[in-house]
């Protein structure tokens, strides 16, 4: 590559960086949006979920538990003895996207309440 390719290449990404950012919502956003509701989707480590974000911090679901919390402008998550997990939020009215250090690793639907009694 030439010389003015690389610069050309090192600006794009530069600029792209701060597109994703500025996409990411607030924690007061996260919280908004999320606590008290229930979002359904995917994430691409683990499959299909359903779960309930009570205003105390617990989540809840089918078959587990486990809490969360918005630490700074990321949704942390703690299921049992794994490691707490973070990621950034997209929200796009009533869709969710989880960003993680990878880009995205999961979508998901906000439901109004705990429509599944959880």
């Amino acid at each position: 590559m030439t010389r003015s390719r690389l610069f050309l290449a090192a600006i794009v990404t530069a600029l792209a960086f701060p597109a994703i950012a500025q996409d990411a919502a607030t924690g007061s956003a996260i919280r908004s949006a999320l606590s008290g509701n229930t979002v359904q989707g995917s994430m691409s480590a683990s499959g299909g979920y359903t779960e309930f974000y009570a205003a105390d911090g617990q989540i809840r679901a089918a078959d587990y538990t486990g809490t969360w919390s918005v630490v700074g402008n990321q949704m942390c998550f703690s299921y049992g003895d794994d490691p707490e997990s973070c990621f950034g939020v997209r929200l796009a009215g009533n869709r969710v996207t989880w960003i993680g250090a990878g880009g995205d690793e999961g979508t998901g639907t906000i439901v109004a309440g705990n429509p599944n009694n959880f």
